[in-house]
């Protein structure tokens, strides 16, 4: 006879098993001893006879949990192969959803060595900012330059009409300006980025949930 249960269902009474399987693992005895003049085993302190009836019992029910819990695990793992759910940035199977999902919050196997799109974020924000601080830098020690220079044709109290010497220093200044590189418009992208993470984030989990909280899976 099969089983009907929402995805929700299936998944707190996975995670109930986990707990159950491993409570039951950890209490049970399977193995004791005992002297021949005596009927109890030592460490349980019961009859023999009860013991081996005791250890088998526990036995098969662990068997029999674990593989309520594989049942129920295939049939989820089935189910997120086959259901779809929308975003703006695509469609996904609920496998997919759960994948990237995982992989952009850095909890995957790779543990963050595989959320390309935030090393990337990180990368264009760290050159970006690099840049800019070289740029202000190096025009800071240019204009510094630049006034020694003007200092230095006109003297520090004397009062030229006549400004033509000052457009060597201001052709000095505009040759050598450092100006930054910015083909990508890396601020543009890096809103974009952001906004584009935070948006998929959100919808998959919300996604997620709507699915599992709408989709049936069936344990034959």
């Amino acid at each position: 006879m099969s089983e009907k249960m929402l995805v929700t269902q299936a998944l707190d009474e996975r995670d109930l098993l986990v707990k159950k399987i491993n409570d039951k693992i950890e209490k049970a005895s399977f193995v004791d001893t005992i002297k021949p003049n005596e009927d109890k085993v030592y460490a349980k302190r019961i009859d023999k006879a009860e013991y081996a009836k005791e250890a088998e019992t526990a036995y098969q029910q662990i068997n029999d949990l674990v593989e309520r819990y594989q049942k129920i695990d295939a049939a989820i793992v089935d189910s997120n192969a086959k259901t779809e759910v929308k975003t703006s940035y695509g469609t996904f199977t609920v496998a997919g959803a759960i994948s990237l999902r995982s992989r952009l919050r850095g909890m995957d196997s790779y543990e963050g060595e595989a959320d390309f799109e935030g090393k990337l974020k990180d990368k264009l924000n760290a050159e970006y900012n690099e840049r800019v601080r070289f740029c202000d830098m190096k025009n800071g020690q240019l204009q510094s330059t630049a006034e020694s220079m003007r200092l230095s044709i006109l003297g520090r109290d004397t009062k030229v009409k006549d400004d033509k010497p000052l457009g060597v220093v201001d052709a000095y200044v505009k040759e050598n300006t450092v100006e930054l590189v910015d083909p990508l418009d890396i601020k543009k992208k890096l809103e974009l980025l952001v906004e584009k993470r935070n948006i998929l984030l959100t919808e998959l989990d919300t996604q997620i949930k709507v699915s599992n909280a709408t989709t049936f899976i069936e344990l034959v």
